[in-house]
């Protein structure tokens, strides 16, 4: 039926013409969601994949740094003592653990050696003992002769050594990372 105006009647069109319809809009927003999905997948894959590759390949490398532990004539020849000095690469927030430790042992006018303090089981601190010439880990047993090779317990390897020098009258340890294990 015609309209006198020449259009057609209300009742001529079909409901819900000129909408699109409910499945199309419902396909449209899974296609939307699942393009979001993808790419905050992506982004957080690339937020830990980067940083991986980076230690990977060995882009960020520790500092060594010669770190000055006191006079040679505060060493006494054939004493082993324990000195303090800061870690090469402490974090802003370290505090106190920013500090690292080596035994160190006078064997000559001019020569020194520095062994870490980190038992090479678990990387617990290892005591010196004087009498007895050794050195022991308390948390398993661990016992090291004085030139730090293994005596006893579970210590896969001889305790790690720092280098060491004399300069301007100072001795000086070259503070790196140590492995543990």
């Amino acid at each position: 039926m015609a309209e006198p105006d020449g259009g057609e009647s209300p009742a001529a069109v079909p409901p819900g013409a000129g909408q699109p319809c409910q499945g199309c809009l419902n396909e449209a927003r899974r296609r939307f969601l699942t393009r979001i999905s993808i790419a905050t997948g992506s982004v957080a894959a690339a937020a830990v994949a980067i940083p991986s590759v980076g230690f990977l390949l060995g882009l960020r490398r520790t500092p060594r740094l010669w770190r000055d532990v006191g006079p040679v004539a505060q060493f006494a020849l054939g004493a082993t003592v324990q000195v303090a000095f800061a870690d090469p690469s402490p974090l802003p927030w370290a505090g106190v653990t920013a500090q690292t430790a080596a035994w160190l042992r006078r064997t000559a006018e001019q020569e020194f050696v520095a062994f870490s303090v980190d038992c090479t089981h678990l990387g617990c601190p290892v005591r010196w003992l004087a009498d007895a010439d050794l050195f022991m880990c308390p948390c398993h047993g661990g016992v090291f002769y004085s030139n730090g090779e293994v005596a006893s317990g579970p210590p896969p390897r001889p305790l790690s050594r720092y280098p060491v020098r004399v300069a301007d009258g100072r001795v000086q340890i070259l503070a790196s990372p140590l492995p543990i294990t």
